[in-house]
């Protein structure tokens, strides 16, 4: 096609542009979906996360989403708490149940009690957190 503005034609066709912004539409999701590193929100909450105690049940355990934690309860009264970024990929882990951690992305399974790979494909355990309980209230720094 003639430009009106007298400079030459473009090397790239209207074809090859519509063909590469349908592969792109195609490829980012799904490259999104096993994303690596932020694993959540770009901006995750900062400061320590505060929980009752009576949120975390025994034998299991809640994730904290906005601040990229999950806090566990493997028997009454010890709380435990580690990062919820999968060491595999870097999914936020999803859920707790059956006292195991549970990323969704890659199947990637922790202890309740120390954070350890007990299956999946993530190469090594959640890092642990530093927890505090005091008036019937856990917090993590």
């Amino acid at each position: 096609m003639a430009r009106d503005d007298g400079a030459p034609p473009s090397d790239v066709s209207r074809r090859t542009v519509l063909l590469g912004a349908a592969a792109g539409g195609t490829a980012l999701p799904l490259l999104a979906a096993c994303g690596g590193g932020s694993g959540g929100s770009a901006s995750g909450a900062t400061g320590p996360v505060t929980l009752a105690a009576s949120e975390v049940p025994v034998g299991g355990g809640v994730v904290v989403p906005d601040h990229k934690v999950v806090v566990t309860q493997p028997t009454r009264g010890d709380f435990k708490a580690f990062t919820a970024v999968c060491t595999h990929q870097g999914c936020l882990v999803g859920s707790v149940r059956n006292g195991q951690i549970v990323c969704p992305c890659h199947h990637s399974h922790f202890s309740i009690t120390d954070g350890a790979v007990t299956s999946g494909p993530a190469p090594s355990p959640l890092a642990a957190k530093q927890v505090t309980v005091k008036g019937g209230k856990v917090t993590v720094a």
